[in-house]
């Protein structure tokens, strides 16, 4: 391979000199007009590489760059005449300069908190943005493998979940045996995504309103659903299944309002100095 008789010469140590008699770099590959060098690899080799590791390194880098090197030269040859790469560069290069500069901007200046009581109010604000495309429960449902562990304990804490600490003993016994969980109070699942864990047209959008409390067994799996809120369809979604999505519109609005006042204020103190200057008629 071409890569590899390059290899040889690079890692037996003989150097090409010129006639200075200083060392040359060395040429790895060339595809017509374009060459790369030995130094371009420099840095690619970890400390302590053998011979054998950077030879695998430099013929797959060769490998790569030859690849590379002839779509550019195939797109150089078949692009239109009238593209201006050198506008496209700098709009690339202005582009991702501003957008790195607002990024810092942003992560020294964004306060990521946004409290309770803004939530509400940015959901009552909004709330007829967020109605619901598919109908969602507030349950609290396990589902665990045959045999049960513990069975008679899981029965006693499941019809007694709202009483003493047996909602904490169903979470604990949940991440130790359970296939599947939600056992979050104020969590909403869709209907689709829940119906998926349980026996086929257990539960529906026509009968989730029914399905109050579902204790069901398979070949496979124990089934414990208890149902305490339905949401249809073009219902308006509860706050707190919303919750993720309001917090990053707010952040977003933040972030934007940021960058505004930077804008102006940049503005405003290099009017100020004169260093702006418009033509137009």
């Amino acid at each position: 391979m071409y890569a590899l008789a390059a290899l040889t010469i690079i890692l037996s140590g003989c150097q090409q000199t010129n006639a200075g008699g200083d060392q040359e770099d060395k040429l790895l590959a060339e595809v017509k007009n374009r060459r790369l060098y030995l130094s371009e690899l420099d840095g690619m080799f970890p400390e302590g590489t053998s011979g054998a590791d950077s030879n695998l390194i430099i013929n797959a880098y060769v490998d790569r760059w030859v690849r590379e090197a002839l779509i550019l030269n195939e797109a150089e040859r078949n692009l239109p005449q009238d593209l201006n790469i050198d506008k496209l560069v700098r709009d690339y290069r202005a582009s991702l300069l501003r957008n790195t500069y607002e990024q810092v901007l942003v992560e020294e200046l964004l306060d990521s908190t946004v409290a309770n009581q803004e939530l509400r109010s940015f959901y009552e604000k909004n709330k007829e943005q967020f109605e619901l495309e598919t109908p969602i429960v507030r349950c609290h449902f396990i589902k665990v493998p045959l045999p049960v562990p513990q069975s008679d304990s899981l029965r006693i804490w499941w019809s007694g979940i709202n009483q003493g600490n047996n909602l904490m003993k169903l979470r604990t016994y949940a991440e130790q045996y359970a296939s599947t969980y939600e056992l979050a109070d104020s969590s909403w699942i869709r209907i689709e995504q829940l119906s998926m864990e349980l026996p086929q047209e257990t539960i529906t959008p026509e009968n989730a309103i029914y399905r109050r409390d579902l204790r069901q067994e398979d070949d496979n799996f124990q089934y414990y659903l208890r149902v305490y809120e339905v949401k249809n369809r073009t219902e308006i979604a509860p706050l707190g299944y919303i919750e993720d999505q309001a917090r990053k519109v707010i952040l977003h609005s933040r972030k934007m309002k940021i960058l505004k006042e930077k804008r102006e204020d940049l503005y405003e103190l290099e009017m100020r100095k004169n260093n702006i200057r418009i033509f137009t008629e």
